[in-house]
């Protein structure tokens, strides 16, 4: 099997014009027309997640966030970008992003985290199309099986994405029920998840200026950036096993970078 059957598999469920037009989804590094020796699935692609693909013979590794986001000016051993891509380039490894467009596509990232809270009647929170006819949306919005009170809701969030350490407004003074969500930098769905009636908006980062006017009305749960998106290495894995039961997969888990004292 060559990598581009892998890459196809990832594109019908996420094709690449669902992506935002400031990403930079897709090839990353290398070629697609050779065979697949095993995948490395990650959320970010670090030196270690390389040096990783590299001892378990894995020649191609899928992440979620782009490498190659901001432009590159030089190649060299000052940033870690530049020596992640001469790892790459020197171990002849392949390095692939499904990014905004596994964020918007019709069951991606937001989907997923959706189901590890036990959402019901889950649709897109901002439902979009895109030329082609391609549907997709940002955020989601559902309904938990049964209300519960804010504060429940609050540690139902910390232990479904094993968070270290929770940020939220004031307690809403009702239960909470009716859910939103974006995971990721989602804090500009805030305004959209009030006017489509949630009780509670979940995201992975928003400033401290947006927290302000939503006391009262809806509450807030900011959960980490990695923390809301590190279940897409599942989501990925489920989607490769299916369409190619022979494919070796790997997995790098841990990369985020940020640690709570």
């Amino acid at each position: 099997m060559q990598i581009k059957e892998v890459v196809a598999t990832l594109e019908r469920f996420a094709p690449l014009p669902l992506q935002e037009d400031y990403d930079n989804a897709g090839l990353q590094i290398g070629v697609t027309e050779t065979e697949v020796s095993g995948v490395l699935l990650c959320l970010d692609v670090t030196e270690d997640v390389l040096r990783e693909a590299v001892r378990q013979g894995c020649n191609t590794v899928i992440a979620h966030h782009p490498l190659l986001f901001r432009a590159v000016k030089s190649v060299t051993d000052a940033t870690y970008v530049g020596r992640c891509i001469r790892l790459a380039v020197r171990h002849d490894l392949t390095v692939y992003a499904a990014h905004t467009n596994l964020d918007n596509a019709p069951g991606g990232v937001n989907f997923e985290m959706a189901r590890r809270l036990g959402l019901e009647e889950v649709r897109f929170l901002q439902p979009f199309r895109r030329p082609g006819g391609l549907e997709g949306g940002s955020g989601v919005i559902g309904r938990l099986p049964r209300p519960v009170e804010a504060g429940a809701f609050l540690r139902q969030v910390k232990q479904a994405f094993r968070v270290a350490a929770l940020s939220h407004n004031a307690l809403l003074g009702r239960p909470v029920e009716r859910v939103a969500l974006c995971g990721g930098a989602g804090a500009f769905l805030a305004d959209e998840a009030l006017a489509a009636g949630a009780d509670a908006f979940l995201t992975g980062e928003m400033s401290y200026h947006h927290y302000f006017g939503y006391d009262g009305r809806m509450q807030l749960a900011v959960a980490g950036h990695y923390e809301t998106e590190q279940f897409t290495v599942d989501l990925m894995h489920r989607l490769l096993a299916e369409a190619h039961p022979g494919l070796r997969i790997a997995e790098w888990r841990d990369t985020n970078p940020v640690h709570y004292l």
